[in-house]
């Protein structure tokens, strides 16, 4: 199957040459920085498990070059591309292939679970996205919240995010996201990718992390929503205390008392921070805070 003319994208070369030819301009608003490294492609790929059973979302498809290798792999690929300058791009580098549909759209904005519907009949999807660094954080959180059937994400972020999603308590990278991602999935990183992979270059480093949906949650709660609240108030003021965190949070309504009650029921006292606490001991924070309600 004829690539390019002049062979496949993810050769430096094919790259420029398709950017020369329709003149493209590399938006900073998108944060588009494209992947010119076939050995981390093969990576991705690998990491992903793609079959030919498989259909695959891919976020970001820039010029094609993911594309092109997915569409190789598996049964068929919707590549939801926000740029609009980018289509006849992808209509000239994927014109060879008849199992990939391309979408112009802001994927922040889309029903996925209705295009997960209308392409893989409502089965768990692949996501495969080179993600620009500012809105990871939303669209992986996105996917997740949404319960998009999902079988794994293999995604290409920032360094210092891939970090935080794998990071356990008691690291300085662990948070609010390493907790909200470890909820719903089990990450592995699977390769550290300097700058130079990319055109054009990045200024910060980057990696692939594979996120492997749980079929079940790794811990029970009765109300995950206050449980993420409670996360996201012990880490908002990172210094504080975890008891300081809860009583200052705008999300939470409870007294200093009660507060103090229920950290005292994980075995820990006044002084502990947030970033001391297990995935597990957040749901039996929230389980407390839930009983404590339930008898107002």
């Amino acid at each position: 199957m004829e690539e390019t003319k002049k062979g496949p994208l993810g050769n430096p070369q094919n790259t420029i040459d398709i950017i020369k030819k329709h003149q493209f301009a590399f938006q900073k608003k998108f944060g588009q920085n494209f992947l010119i490294d076939t050995h981390v492609l093969d990576k991705i790929i690998n990491a992903a498990q793609v079959t030919d059973e498989d259909c695959v979302l891919e976020i970001g498809p820039g010029i094609g070059t993911m594309t092109q290798r997915l569409a190789e792999a598996a049964r068929h690929v919707v590549a939801v591309e926000i740029d609009k300058n980018l289509i006849p791009i992808l209509e000239e580098t994927l014109a060879g292939y008849d199992n990939i549909t391309v979408i112009n759209q802001d994927i922040l904005k889309m029903d996925i679970p209705k295009l997960v519907d209308d392409y893989n009949g409502g089965r768990p999807v692949k996501v495969v996205a080179n993600l620009p660094y500012y809105i990871t954080t939303p669209i992986i959180m996105g996917l997740f919240e949404s319960q998009v059937p999902i079988d794994n994400l293999t995604v290409m972020v920032q360094k210092e995010v891939a970090c935080r999603m794998q990071v356990g308590p008691g690291s300085k990278d662990y948070g609010a996201l390493s907790l909200a991602v470890q909820y719903y999935a089990q990450p592995y990183l699977v390769a550290n990718v300097p700058s130079n992979c990319f055109i054009p270059r990045p200024n910060v480093g980057s990696a692939v992390i594979r996120l492997t949906r749980h079929q079940n949650p790794p811990v029970r709660t009765a109300d995950p929503g206050l449980m993420f609240r409670l996360i996201r108030a012990s880490f908002n003021q990172r210094r504080k205390t975890l008891q300081n965190g809860l009583n200052n949070s705008p999300e939470l309504d409870y007294p200093k008392e009660t507060i103090a009650e229920a950290i005292e029921s994980l075995g820990m006292g006044s002084s502990v921070r947030g970033e001391a606490l297990t995935l597990e001991q957040f749901a039996r924070l929230a389980d407390w805070f839930s009983a404590h309600d339930a008898k107002q």
